[in-house]
């Protein structure tokens, strides 16, 4: 099974706990409660084999335990989960660690080819170049379509500010691409109430970045027949069938399983204990009976960054609980900081941002200033010995937004023996960020309050069964 990683186990092992105690509480037949204590004791060996632990419950195993800092142990110097990405290596997070510790499967090039075939379409560039690189259960929705049965789509944004930064657009890119070569609709998740937990910031504030926010999602080009936006502060009130779905996901998972998951303590407050079911929800074709007429063996494919894996495990381990389908995954790769791959890009330093709302000036000045390098000290020295493009966030970066493989190999090539230097390289950077994004800046001037009405109401949206 894929997952069968050891968080993953915990979490099955908590939960069969919690299902021999509530027998025993119920004062259940003994035969039950003694089968349910059979199956706990088989569920401990398998723990203690796979992680070479006891199990306890509250303590997570070691390896991949999210502390109370609520950071996820990768490796020995990698820390990752929906709030930190954190890592000592130059080259960034180890992806390969990352699929073992994380029970997922790797995007292999089987999986890319089998893509192509059946879309019959050019394969996105993120998917040739390992950009998503990690999937749970593709092959059972290609398979579905190849059978002539449809999926749909969902994804999110978390608003913590008016302005997105290009990091952000990673996932909507790569949404668009799914959603045009399946001819599937889309659901997209603004979590206004995850950032009001979280942050110092005011409910209408949140609101408000959610409506900004959904003005650039909108201007990436999704179709608004097939694409429904909401917030959750909006759409939650306002939906019986969603709300409901929150509550059964509530009530199917423990205090202990969300600690051990998100590492949340007795200190935060319990809105954040409580969202991950929200964040789940949507995972679910019955929480939007205006869209699929409250069917529930509609499946969903979720395009994300790896570092939200830890909701949709989560989700995964409940949906059959609660008689849904498990929701299907692709990760996709952290989007690094100017100053390197030991962090994701965030929003919150404008250094290490270059935001969608930047002018041609301000992005040639950010990159010139504060994109690491991977080029020697002098040119001499880089002349003849060449840069490490691996650690360089200009050519990182060009890898996510330079569409062409045969034209990034060449500057991979020639950075790498000495031919390309680093001023250069940026220079070839700034010119394939600044045209990209004064096009996204124009078409977001075209997104009026009307527009954005339309994306955000709930309606049928075109969908073949």
């Amino acid at each position: 099974m894929s997952d069968m990683s050891p968080i993953y186990l915990y979490d099955q092992l908590t939960a069969q706990g919690e299902t021999v105690r509530s027998l025993k509480a119920q004062k259940a037949p003994k035969v039950d409660i003694d089968a349910a204590v059979q199956l706990l004791l088989k569920m401990k060996v398998d723990f203690k084999r796979v992680t070479s632990q006891d199990y306890k419950a509250g303590c997570p195993p070691v390896d991949c335990a999210i502390s109370n800092d609520h950071k996820e142990a990768v490796d020995g110097d990698d820390q990752v989960d929906p709030w930190n990405v954190s890592t000592t290596s130059a080259k960034g997070v180890d992806y390969e660690k990352l699929i073992v510790r994380f029970g997922s499967s790797k995007i292999d090039e089987e999986l890319v080819d089998r893509i192509t075939r059946i879309t019959g379409k050019v394969t996105h560039h993120f998917l040739r170049r390992g950009i998503f690189f990690s999937h749970r259960d593709m092959h059972q929705i290609l398979d579905a379509y190849e059978n002539q049965k449809s999926f749909y789509l969902y994804t999110g944004r978390g608003p913590s500010s008016e302005a997105m930064h290009v990091g952000h657009l990673i996932p909507f890119i790569f949404t668009k691409w799914l959603q045009d070569v399946f001819d599937v609709p889309l659901v997209i998740q603004l979590t206004d109430d995850e950032k009001y937990l979280w942050k110092d910031l005011s409910q209408e504030d949140c609101y408000r970045y959610a409506v900004e926010n959904a003005k650039d999602i909108i201007a990436c080009g999704f179709d608004v027949n097939k694409t429904f936006i909401f917030s959750d502060l909006d759409y939650m009130g306002s939906s019986p069938s969603f709300y409901r779905n929150v509550v059964k996901v509530q009530k199917h998972v423990t205090f202990n399983q969300v600690k051990g998951i998100f590492g949340f303590t007795d200190s935060d407050c319990i809105g954040k204990i409580s969202f991950p079911a929200i964040q789940a929800a949507p995972s679910f074709s019955s929480s939007f009976p205006q869209i699929f007429s409250g069917r529930t063996d509609v499946q969903c494919l979720i395009p994300c960054a790896i570092d939200q894996d830890p909701y949709f495990r989560m989700t995964r381990d409940v949906a059959p609980r609660i008689g849904f389908l498990k929701p299907a995954l692709l990760h996709s790769t952290f989007f690094p900081a100017l100053q390197g791959a030991q962090t994701k890009m965030s929003a919150s330093d404008p250094n290490t941002t270059i935001f969608l709302t930047d002018s041609p000036k301000q992005i040639k000045n950010k990159i010139n200033k504060h994109a690491f390098s991977g080029g020697k000290d002098t040119v001499e020295d880089h002349r003849k010995f060449g840069g490490n493009p691996d650690v360089d966030v200009s050519f990182m970066y060009l890898t996510f937004f330079l569409e062409d493989d045969e034209q990034l190999e060449k500057i991979r090539q020639d950075y790498a023996s000495g031919d390309l230097l680093t001023g250069e390289l940026k220079k070839l950077l700034i010119e394939t960020l600044q045209p990209m994004i004064a096009a996204h800046q124009e078409k977001r001037k075209h997104v009026t309050e009307d527009i954005v009405k339309q994306f955000m109401t709930p309606r049928k949206l075109d969908f073949k069964c």
